[in-house]
Order: C-alpha cells, then sequence, then structure tokens
C-alpha cells in the first residue's frame, strides 16, 4: 500500500530484525505447557534496518523472530515487536494504528475515548478492569517503551483518514496518548 501511494517500502522478515525466546503458556491448573513456536522478542539486529534507513525506504516487517537457540521462527505479538524496535532506535514517538478510537473507559462506547494517561494512570486502569483483553498488551509494550525513554506513545482509529496527521499535528489529536 505504501508503494501504491508513490511511497517506497520493502518488506522484511522479522526473522531478520526480532531475536526470540519460546514462552510457556499456563493451563487451568496453573501448569507451564508448550504452546507451540510462539515467542517474545529478547534483542534487535539492525542491518536490514539501517539499510533501509540509509536508502530512504520505508520497512516492512513481520511479527516474527529468529529463536536464539535454534534460529527457526517464532510468532511474536506485533505490539511487543513495535515497542523492542522503538526501543532500540530510540524514537521520540511510537504509534500504534488500529482499528479502535484509543483508550475507552467504555469499549462499547467510543464517546469514552481517554485522551491522555501516564504510566501509573495505565497501570491503575490495567487493576481495575478498564483495559482489558488485546488492550493490555498493547498498554504493556507502551509502557515498556516509555521506560526505556520512548517520549510518547499514540493509539489511534487507522480507519480515519489522515489520523496520523490529526493525532501528531494537532493540540487535541484524535486518539490517546500514553506519557511519562
Amino acid at each position: 500500500m505504501i508503494r501504491n501511494f508513490g511511497g517506497k517500502a520493502v518488506g522484511i522478515s522479522g526473522n531478520d530484525v526480532f531475536l526470540g525466546e519460546k514462552i510457556k503458556g499456563i493451563d487451568p491448573d496453573g501448569n507451564r505447557v508448550d504452546i507451540g513456536r510462539v515467542g517474545e522478542v529478547v534483542g534487535c539486529q539492525m542491518a536490514h534496518m539501517d539499510a533501509a534507513h540509509s536508502a530512504g525506504i520505508v520497512p516492512v516487517i513481520s511479527p516474527l523472530a529468529a529463536e536464539l537457540a535454534t534460529g527457526r521462527p517464532l510468532n511474536i505479538n506485533a505490539d511487543l515487536a513495535a515497542a523492542a524496535l522503538a526501543k532500540e532506535l530510540r524514537v521520540a514517538k511510537l504509534v500504534y494504528l488500529s482499528d479502535v478510537p484509543g483508550l475507552l473507559s467504555d469499549p462499547k462506547d467510543p464517546s469514552t475515548l481517554i485522551k491522555s494517561v501516564t504510566r501509573q494512570q495505565a497501570d491503575a486502569l490495567i487493576a481495575d478492569g478498564t483495559i482489558s483483553g488485546g488492550m493490555i498488551p498493547k498498554i504493556r509494550s507502551a509502557v515498556d517503551a516509555l521506560n526505556a525513554g520512548v517520549r510518547k506513545v499514540h493509539f489511534v482509529d487507522g480507519r480515519l483518514p489522515h489520523a496520523l496527521l490529526l493525532e501528531i499535528f494537532t493540540d487535541g489529536g484524535i486518539g490517546t496518548e500514553v506519557v511519562r
């Protein structure tokens, strides 16, 4: 799609960028179980990213990691991969584009958009159940990125025209920002 709009982009296998380790799941009895080829990011290799950057090309990276022990691919959570890469690149801002307006007090009501939260407020919203389900890894990865030096994380509805511009370049924004 980036190319269709006149941009320069290249697909890069996550196996060439992310290093990972397998994770275990927990069964209903609390025992650790093998959940297959699922992992977490433990490091980044930047050669392909550096080459794309030097050439002025946007890298589009798949959420896979090369397992440290074997080199075999592991599926990784894309939000956690984005945060790992943001930390490695030491970016000022990390933006998550998704199909929701941002953090909502009531997930069924878009008018309950939370415009801004701190790391501590985000943790409290997880603890009280306001943030649940698939938003938890997104928020945890955002807090992790902030703790590593990223200055601001944005959650923006990518279905809206010009969403990124509206979030970054307007005073009020249109999504949720997570700040230190």
